[in-house]
């Protein structure tokens, strides 16, 4: 299982910050580097950035949402950031959430699964470098995107409930899920994917797995913090759906915390629940908590 760190494009850090960010992370021998796309700076654009000024890490998005951007625009940006980056760049897509498409776009939300079956339909062609002529419902795309060095762009969705799995293992290269407790990895998305994945001929899905994480000396009470500081996780349809599927009652109950033995355990869990990559939100959830976790997972890393 390869391990990443997660950050959020603008949660208090200026660009400066993180590219040293990444940086750090790819000196610290981590696999990859992911960005939330948050209402801040642009995650894929700074991971444009970031690209120049680094060499081996794998770059990606935690992830964009579909709706905003149309699926020539996204490509673009895409194969853009991927040629900034050797290759490097992973995108990183998800449908967001009702009340930012709707309330806060002013977007219909009202199909999502049929929006989500047209989106790949149409983007996957042009992360390959493709013409595509594509005609549904929701979307009328013809042409193609000339970026040297661009293609092909891996892609990842979000994909929690069955009919985003089916899709995910149809068109991608596998998915990236936020707030997925282990019991719900094994017994549901994996397999889900993976059967998806094998009837529509493609090969063993990547599954990249977000949690929070901390090297703690309490336990409870930094479960209890994980809870406040991702309260809204617990309350968004599409997480409470995962967090009911786990038996978690908050957020923080499907946080990997407490002392070494107990993060290592953790880790163990997820690599044998098939597992890819482990995307680390390292959570300041104590004080000295990010520190002592940063170093415990780099060395996970390279024995892993």
């Amino acid at each position: 299982m390869r391990i990443g760190t997660m950050a959020g494009a603008g949660d208090g850090a200026g660009l400066d910050q993180l590219v040293a960010q990444a940086q750090r992370a790819e000196s610290a021998g981590f696999a990859s580097f992911w960005l939330a796309n948050i209402f801040a700076y642009d995650a894929i654009t700074v991971q444009a950035l970031i690209g120049r000024v680094t060499r081996r890490i794998e770059l990606g998005t935690a992830v964009v949402p579909t709706y905003p951007r149309h699926p020539m625009a996204m490509a673009q940006q895409a194969l853009t950031t991927n040629a900034a980056s050797g290759g490097r760049f992973t995108l990183g897509i998800g449908l967001s959430h009702k009340i930012v498409i709707e309330d806060m776009f002013g977007l219909s939300y009202a199909h999502p699964a049929r929006h989500m079956a047209e989106y790949l339909a149409a983007l996957t062609p042009l992360l390959r470098g493709e013409a595509v002529d594509w005609k549904g419902e929701e979307y009328r795309v013809r042409g193609q995107i000339a970026a040297p060095g661009g293609a092909p762009v891996r892609l990842l969705v979000a994909a929690l409930g069955p009919a985003l799995l089916r899709l995910t293992g149809r068109y991608a290269d596998g998915t990236i899920t936020w707030m997925t407790g282990v019991k719900t990895l094994a017994s549901h998305t994996v397999p889900a994917l993976r059967r998806a994945a094998e009837e529509a001929g493609r090969p063993a899905p990547r599954i990249v797995a977000g949690l929070p994480i901390a090297l703690v000396r309490d336990a409870a009470a930094a479960r209890e913090n994980a809870s406040r500081q991702f309260a809204i996780y617990g309350q968004l349809p599409s997480y409470r759906a995962m967090l009911d599927r786990e038996g978690a009652a908050k957020p923080g109950d499907v946080a990997i915390v407490g002392d070494e033995k107990a993060l290592r355990a953790g880790l163990a869990r997820l690599r044998e629940a098939g597992v890819t990559d482990f995307c680390a939100a390292v959570a300041p959830l104590e004080p000295g908590a990010a520190e002592r976790t940063l170093e415990l997972l780099a060395s996970e890393q390279t024995t892993a």
